[in-house]
């Protein structure tokens, strides 16, 4: 198969290209005028995607979901929130372990892994929940088939916490040290002090325990993953880790590039005006318009961009003790998009912070990239689809998006899941269970 006369977008520029596929994987990519002559004279032996005018992303990698299966399904589950990557342009997703039953040992893992193997349309990986109690489990039983660990330094939605700095620091020991920790960092006492004093969650208690995780990643010598980066103090504390050679990456999320703390205390014209606090609630919370102009002024410092996709109904988020999190897997890339058009990044950002820099960052063979050998994972974009978010339907379960009623400029077309077509013109045509567990 040839993707004709696509624009390819890489982390070094941008071409005019065909693309070629054979089988599962990328074999060539040549400059148009010369693979269309290749292709013109080679009397229908090879199927012709015109991609004229398409932007090609290698297929979007987000490090950072919630599938909710098992034991939310009500909200999300592997078949519907795979189908709302693939709408937003995203091939493979790594998904949490705050789940009921929590993914902390065999068992639990192997059970997610199923369900996620019969239902998923994209390709997966899943991370192993770090608990008090189970800091030698990789140790003891090598074979696990995580992505990742995923460590609750706060607590979050879920019951997973990790708070004793004993445990936590035994985790950093122990878990093999090629592999990567992913830590949520809020300082749980800081979250309880300040929220006994009606203080939700400050920055202080990100502060606290990104420099408590930076601190211990440098002493074992281990790599540690930052979700969710929100303020500026976070990115001051994880810039300077990385000038001293400390092994730290992390993540930056669209919701704290667009969102500000006017939308959970009301005092902006949010979409869902009802009860806005409760809808944009979030951990950690939405930050300062100073924290959001850092966010974009330090892109460099983030190496992905990660949905934190956490969906809810909107009954849950009405209610009397609403979760926290909000959905954002089809909006992530057109978002992107459009600030790629306001030129506040360049499309070859997008691709380092939404592709390759995820596939580094945990160490995904053969994904990332539109390069011969690679997984023909695969995304066509038309810039110029002018659209308001809400107003086509969404895929997600829980059906509502923060973002609802903002213009944007991007729609996703095609999405190709190594080599197979699975969504293009805004339906879903990958038959459920055909997404892979990735292996990293």
């Amino acid at each position: 198969m040839v993707i004709s006369n696509a624009t390819v977008i890489a982390p070094t520029g941008m071409q005019q290209a065909d693309i070629v596929i054979e089988g599962e994987q990328f074999v060539s990519i040549e400059r148009h005028s010369r693979m269309n002559h290749l292709s013109t004279s080679s009397e229908g032996s090879q199927d012709v995607v015109d991609a004229s005018g398409l932007l090609a992303f290698p297929g979007l990698i987000d490090v950072h979901t919630h599938m909710r299966q098992p034991g939310g399904e009500h909200k999300e589950d592997f078949y519907t929130g795979t189908c709302a990557a693939l709408a937003g342009g995203i091939t493979s997703i790594l998904a949490m372990p705050n789940t009921s039953p929590t993914l902390v040992n065999r068992a639990t893992l192997d059970m997610a892994l199923d369900l996620a193997g019969q239902n998923a349309v994209c390709d997966f990986g899943l991370f192993l929940g770090a608990s008090s109690s189970n800091q030698r489990l990789k140790l003891e039983d090598p074979s696990l088939r995580e992505c990742g660990l995923k460590m609750y330094m706060g607590s979050s939605t879920g019951d997973l916490l990790v708070e004793d700095f004993g445990a936590q620091y035994e985790h950093f020991l122990w878990y093999p040290h090629e592999r990567v920790i992913a830590v949520h960092a809020e300082h749980e006492p800081a979250v309880r002090y300040f929220g006994a004093r009606g203080e939700r969650r400050p920055v202080i208690a990100a502060e606290v325990e990104v420099a408590r995780a930076v601190a211990m990643a440098g002493k074992v010598g281990r790599r540690v993953h930052i979700c969710h980066v929100s303020s500026q103090r976070e990115v001051e504390i994880i810039s300077d880790a990385k000038r001293r050679g400390v092994p730290v990456t992390c993540e930056f999320a669209p919701h704290y590039l667009y969102l500000t703390h006017e939308y959970e205390t009301g005092a902006s014209h949010a979409p869902y005006a009802l009860q806005p606090g409760s809808l944009y609630q979030m951990n950690p919370p939405l930050r300062e318009k100073t924290d959001v102009e850092t966010l974009w002024a330090h892109l460099d410092v983030a190496d992905c961009i990660a949905t934190d996709h956490a969906p809810h109904t909107l009954e849950e988020k009405y209610g009397l003790a609403p979760p926290s999190g909000v959905p954002g897997l089809e909006t992530m890339l057109p978002l992107l998009l459009t600030a790629a058009h306001e030129r506040r990044l360049m499309l070859p950002e997008v691709a380092r912070l939404c592709c390759e820099g995820p596939a580094t960052t945990y160490g995904i063979r053969k994904k990332g990239r539109i390069a011969p050998g690679f997984d023909a994972d695969l995304t066509l974009v038309d810039p110029n689809d002018e659209w308001v978010i809400g107003e086509r339907p969404l895929y997600t379960k829980c059906g509502w998006s923060p973002y609802a009623g903002q213009h944007v400029r991007g729609a996703v077309k095609q999405v190709y899941v190594r080599g197979r077509l699975s969504f293009v013109d805004g339906k879903v045509v990958a038959p459920r269970g055909t997404g892979r567990r990735i292996v990293n």
